[in-house]
């Protein structure tokens, strides 16, 4: 049997700790690395690995999309990791049981007037060292502005890319791509 030196110096691209230098995060790596350790919990180990992630892979959840996801689950604690925004939009807020990085102000005020609770990720370890009963979540991370500018280049057959233009209007690249009389039409 051989040696797979081709994959020698493959090295893990995966993050094994935050860049981040937050005393508090940090501390709550800490925790969940032990309770990833020593529990049977798969939760855990899912925790700790979106602790280590950067903010672009820790999308903020709103309240509305919340509120959807855990529609079947009122039961269960709510647990993002990552902030929790408020949604104007929402007329009423159930009751609620959350636990997240972030809470923002408005958000957190209409989660506690609805008789809601919000717990901190260290309290939520306490309360659930394994995890039993809370429902993990997470937001949409593909609808920042810059993923929309992604792909082929704009412009280009088949491409639905969004071109960097300084405005739009009858003037900016409304050609070759955009009509059939110039080229093709995408």
């Amino acid at each position: 049997m051989g040696i797979d030196i081709a994959n020698k110096h493959a090295k893990s691209k995966n993050r094994t700790a935050p860049k981040s230098d937050n005393v508090y995060l940090l501390l709550l790596v800490k925790l969940f690395r032990f309770l990833a350790r020593r529990t049977d919990s798969n939760f855990n180990k899912v925790v700790l690995k979106r602790l280590y992630m950067s903010r672009t892979n820790r999308p903020p959840v709103s309240l509305s999309r919340l509120i959807a996801l855990t529609k079947n689950a009122s039961a269960k604690t709510a647990v993002v990791i990552g902030s929790i925004t408020d949604d104007e939009r929402l007329e009423v807020v159930p009751k609620l049981s959350v636990a997240a990085l972030h809470v923002s102000q408005s958000a957190r005020a209409r989660i506690l007037n609805a008789g809601g609770e919000i717990l901190t990720l260290d309290q939520l370890a306490l309360r659930a060292p394994t995890g039993s009963n809370c429902v993990l979540l997470r937001g949409k991370r593909n609808v920042r502005e810059a993923v929309k500018h992604f792909g082929r280049a704009p412009g280009t057959p088949k491409s639905h890319t969004k071109p960097y233009v300084r405005s739009k209007g009858r003037k900016f690249e409304r050609a070759r791509g955009r009509r059939a009389s110039r080229g093709y039409k995408n």
